[in-house]
């Protein structure tokens, strides 16, 4: 098996002692976790921060091992990680991503409401031009998993795009996090409290 691709870094965890399993996203391929050889290098610790666009190589010698995969950063998010709103959305839809969807399925939808998530975070002026298209994703997530899930209007305001964004945690925690909520939506509930403090 070999497959090349272009991907979105949602999850890395550590394995051994330089390795680590990370988990991307892809358009036709969907949610893909594999095995990289060195990741606490200096080199490849800055191309696994998830938010990244990357492109990927997977290659495996059978289905009872876990692929290797090859990632080549195309674009970071590493500079938004030092702004805490933009660093917590990041964190959270990424974090979503990886959680809640199972491997091998192509979500093509999810894919490219993740990339457009993404870019609006970091290339909006504040968290204000970026909070709707969170809660646009989290809606989208639970509607391509079968729960529904409506996107917030363009008219709405900030208090209640505050609103919708705490009602969409109770969807999110009862049907998609039940069994594994605890990292998912601490990292939920941290950018809440963050968001609480933009009301004047």
């Amino acid at each position: 098996m070999h497959l090349s691709f272009a991907a979105i870094v949602v999850a890395a965890r550590p394995h051994g002692e330089t390795a680590a399993i990370v988990r991307v996203l892809s358009e036709q391929y969907g949610l893909v976790a594999g095995y990289v050889a060195g990741a606490r290098g200096r080199h490849l610790r800055p191309v696994l921060i998830p938010g990244n666009r990357v492109a990927a190589e997977l290659s495996g010698r059978s289905d009872s091992q876990m692929p290797f995969l090859r990632l080549e950063l195309v674009e970071s998010r590493g500079p938004w990680l030092s702004e805490p709103l933009a660093a917590g959305a990041i964190a959270w839809v990424t974090t979503l991503t990886a959680a809640v969807l199972p491997e091998r399925n192509a979500y093509p939808n999810i894919y490219s409401g993740l990339s457009a998530t993404l870019d609006a975070i970091c290339h909006a002026p504040s968290a204000r031009g970026w909070l709707r298209a969170v809660i646009a994703f989290e809606a989208l997530v639970l509607r391509e998993l079968g729960y529904g899930g409506t996107a917030p209007p363009a008219e709405a305001d900030l208090e209640a795009l505050l609103q919708m964004f705490a009602r969409l945690g109770v969807p999110l925690e009862r049907y998609l996090l039940a069994d594994r909520k605890g990292d998912a939506m601490a990292a939920r509930a941290m950018l809440g409290e963050r968001l609480e403090k933009l009301k004047p």
